[in-house]
């Protein structure tokens, strides 16, 4: 008797590995085939600095340092409005965010004269 359950256990070892293998290539077919995401940008992993400069202002509006005015107020923009305090958002993060634009843009804060 155990010479005719050794191919009867060989048969199935070799059918199971048949389903297995092709198993894994419709697997790995359907995962060549998805569509392509869009990778998700990391955030800045810390807090602010207690005076901001340009290389913060220009990570906290996603931009360049030396960025043109136009995509500046474009991303200041973009940010706003995901921040408002009037959508929900911080008021304080909408403070940096423009004190961001500002530092990007030339423009200090509290400068401006009462005359």
């Amino acid at each position: 008797m155990a010479s005719v359950a050794s191919p009867i256990v060989v048969g199935t070892a070799v059918a199971a590995g048949a389903l297995g293998g092709r198993y894994l290539i419709g697997a790995w077919q359907a995962f060549k085939a998805r569509p392509a995401i869009p990778r998700i940008r990391k955030f800045y992993p810390g807090g602010f600095q207690p005076v901001m400069n340009r290389r913060e202002a220009a990570l906290i509006l996603g931009v360049r340092e030396h960025a043109v005015t136009e995509k500046i107020k474009e991303a200041h923009r973009r940010v706003m409005m995901a921040n408002h305090p009037d959508a929900g958002g911080s008021h304080y993060l909408a403070s940096k965010i423009n004190e961001a634009k500002d530092a990007l843009m030339g423009k200090s804060r509290g400068s401006g004269s009462a005359f």
